[in-house]
């Protein structure tokens, strides 16, 4: 039987000249990297040496100022955030009340709806039961 499908090349032993190109971009990069990482870290080592002392010396004036602008800048952070719910819900209620049915709509409608008949069913009971109780004690004299 005769094969219908062309016969596959070997790949050649020979790498190509893009293999080869990104195989040297690689080693670049790569180089490159682990000398800017070196130079990081000892940077930050000579740096650390360099600052460790007058660390110790305004400590007593250095914590409570990093105290003070951690909150401040969580309080900023925060307030942000209620900012924006904020505008969310007020954006979300906008289009709930001019009819445009935002995301969750349905599932409001659809609890407002349960509450008002459980609503309804405990008026139904509560007036059955005010009426039983009436009747009863008239009984009672």
């Amino acid at each position: 039987m005769a094969e219908i499908y062309p016969q596959q090349q070997q790949p050649t032993s020979e790498p190509r000249s893009h293999e080869v190109a990104k195989a040297a971009t690689a080693a670049t990069a790569c180089g490159s990297l682990l000398i800017l990482s070196a130079l990081t870290l000892a940077g930050t080592v000579v740096a650390l040496t360099l600052a460790t002392p007058l660390l110790v010396i305004f400590s007593p004036v250095l914590v409570p100022a990093a105290i003070a602008v951690c909150l401040l800048i969580l309080g900023f952070v925060a307030s942000g955030g209620f900012g924006l719910a904020a505008v969310s819900v007020l954006s979300w209620i906008y289009r709930y009340v001019t009819g445009q049915q935002p995301p969750g709509a349905e599932q409001l409608d659809y609890a407002r709806m349960k509450l008002a008949n459980k609503a309804r069913e405990m008026k139904d009971k509560a007036e059955l039961f005010g009426q039983q109780h009436v009747t009863g004690s008239q009984q009672a004299w």
